[in-house]
């Protein structure tokens, strides 16, 4: 059995305008009232999160005070995967297309994803994608989960998704940030990132995943052109 684990922001999920319109609430908080800032364009913003400038970075180019960049971090940590905020999600084009060419072809599927259990089930209902995840499939976070950072959590989400699921005779993981790259080799999992999530390719290249290709579409293609299982398909 052939087993692809996906991440599901990033892969699936383009989340870069629930980024933006978080970015663009922050900063108009935290700003006094006539208080002149350099509000950054989404290509601008977008930018910046992809080769990872940190948040008091961000503040401070978008020309808020020390102690102000201090608050627009925090409180963009607190705001930023709250429900109100995930209505700006949208698919990545091809994502669905992907699924169900790996569905039709008899690949398990699962997902692994950082968002909380209610974060993750708003998603999957919204945009139909449950049929392709079963339920005994979904890795995330609950919902009263302490986190710690998103690399030692997802290697620990890793950790037990393999410990649950049967064993299959080969297993991939795709995703697009360091924690899906750094998860998947401490447990021996090759690992593709794609560039149509959070991270730029410069960032990815550091983790050395076994691939960087552009989106879900084209990782699976490379799965199914290596995996030793695709003959039997």
């Amino acid at each position: 059995m052939l087993r692809i684990i996906t991440d599901f922001d990033g892969p699936i999920m383009d989340v870069s305008e629930r980024y933006y319109q978080v970015y663009q609430f922050c900063l108009d908080q935290v700003r006094d009232p006539d208080q002149p800032v350099h509000r950054l364009s989404k290509a601008e913003f977008w930018r910046l999160k992809r080769a990872q400038v940190p948040e008091r970075r961000i503040g401070k180019i978008s020309e808020l005070h020390d102690d102000q960049a201090a608050e627009f971090a925090r409180l963009r940590r607190q705001t930023v995967h709250t429900l109100p905020y995930l209505i700006y999600d949208t698919l990545i084009p091809g994502a669905v297309a992907a699924l169900e060419r790996l569905q039709q072809l008899g690949v398990e599927l699962a997902t692994m994803t950082m968002r909380r259990t209610r974060e993750l089930d708003a998603a999957l209902t919204q945009y139909d994608l449950g049929k392709f995840f079963h339920p005994d499939r979904r890795y995330c976070l609950s919902n009263d989960y302490l986190k710690t950072n998103d690399i030692d959590d997802k290697t620990w989400l890793m950790g037990k998704a393999l410990a649950e699921m049967p064993p299959a005779q080969e297993t991939w993981m795709i995703g697009d940030t360091e924690a899906d790259i750094l998860a998947a080799k401490a447990h021996a999992i090759p690992v593709i990132a794609v560039l149509s999530g959070i991270r730029n390719r410069e960032c990815l290249a550091v983790h050395a995943p076994d691939a960087i290709v552009a989106d879900l579409n084209e990782a699976v293609d490379m799965v199914l052109q290596k995996s030793a299982l695709v003959a039997s398909l």
